[in-house]
């Protein structure tokens, strides 16, 4: 159910990429290819992020010929790196609160939820 308005895959792949750099996630990790991917999914399909671990790692890993594990876990490493490195007003925008050391980071999945809705919204890709 794409509900993309007049937005090609690859601007849609470039918005993401964009705002995966501007969170402090390196292109270099494995995790931000498979965030990236995940993040495409869930833009396109929200629902996904309600089946992180039943639908999304295991679509993923299929795609990356790899497992559920290693793809939550290079996300997981990813999404610890943005927090550590990340832009904490961008987070505080975001999240409602800062990536400071007395708020712990949010989840793979609240973290893909939050990342996914606000690229939607800004990019005016909800019909």
């Amino acid at each position: 159910m794409a509900q993309q308005n007049m937005v090609s895959k690859h601007e849609t792949t470039q918005m993401i990429s964009d705002f995966m750099l501007e969170l402090g996630i390196p292109a270099h990790l494995r995790g931000y290819q498979f965030l990236r991917s995940a993040l495409e999914m869930c833009v396109e399909d929200m629902e996904l992020v309600g089946s992180v671990t039943k639908l999304l790692y295991p679509d993923l890993a299929k795609h990356y010929q790899t497992t559920d594990t290693k793809v939550e876990r290079a996300i997981r490493n990813a999404i610890e790196v943005s927090w550590d490195r990340g832009n904490g007003d961008l987070f505080e925008e975001l999240f409602g609160y800062s990536n400071s050391p007395e708020y712990t980071r949010p989840t793979n999945s609240e973290y893909i939820a939050v990342v996914a809705d606000h690229i939607r919204l800004e990019n005016g890709l909800i019909g």
